[in-house]
């Protein structure tokens, strides 16, 4: 069992983080992200993930867009408003959307292998929900021997409910923060979207 001291640590300021190959959008889906329904730090997200977007385009890294497939009645049922991308798609060899149905972007979907085939090693997470489907695909990333980066300030959650007789209301943040922690030390978690880079993965190298 993990402990404290296994936790996930922020890495420093201005340490020297290397480039990563790919980047996941999870699920910035028009639901999540835009309008009464947003999750409450939505527009900064939209921004850093814009940002991390660019970058990766630009550098001819792997980008992967999540886009999860809800029950009916949700937020995220297929072919609503609520479910579409929020980000625009440049569709093509380097970019490309995966629906899933689970949390985890890897389970029931060819995720893995097009990073595999793509000669994938390392990579970096941008989107919601922090403690669901980020955490959730950064865990088997992880199981999956990728390196893994995940910028502070682009994934987002919501507020957590106060319970009777257990806590009051959680502010967004500071689940975000908690999903964070909780996965390991192994993770490699940066401050700012800016210190994350990337560049082409080479399949075969």
């Amino acid at each position: 069992m993990a402990t404290a001291g296994d936790a996930a640590r922020p890495v420093e300021a201005g340490g020297s983080l290397l480039p990563v190959e790919a980047l996941l959008l999870v699920d910035l889906q028009t639901g999540f992200v835009a309008g009464d329904e947003a999750v409450p730090d939505a527009a900064r997200v939209l921004d850093r993930s814009r940002e991390l977007l660019s970058r990766a385009r630009a550098a001819g890294a792997l980008v992967v867009h999540l886009q999860n497939d809800g029950e009916p009645g949700t937020i995220d049922e297929p072919h609503t408003p609520g479910w579409e991308l929020h980000l625009p798609v440049a569709a093509g060899p380097r970019e490309t959307v995966i629906r899933k149905t689970q949390d985890d972007g890897f389970a029931g979907t060819g995720l893995g292998a097009l990073l595999d085939d793509a000669g994938v090693e390392s990579l970096a997470l941008c989107g919601v929900l922090s403690e669901m489907c980020v955490s959730a695909t950064a865990r088997t990333a992880l199981a999956r021997d990728f390196r893994v980066v995940l910028p502070h300030d682009a994934h987002a959650t919501y507020d957590i409910p106060a319970a009777p007789g257990i806590s009051e209301r959680v502010p967004a943040a500071l689940s975000s923060r908690a999903a964070e922690w909780a996965l390991g030390d192994e993770i490699e978690i940066v401050a700012r979207t800016a210190e994350v880079t990337f560049t082409a993965a080479r399949p075969g190298a």
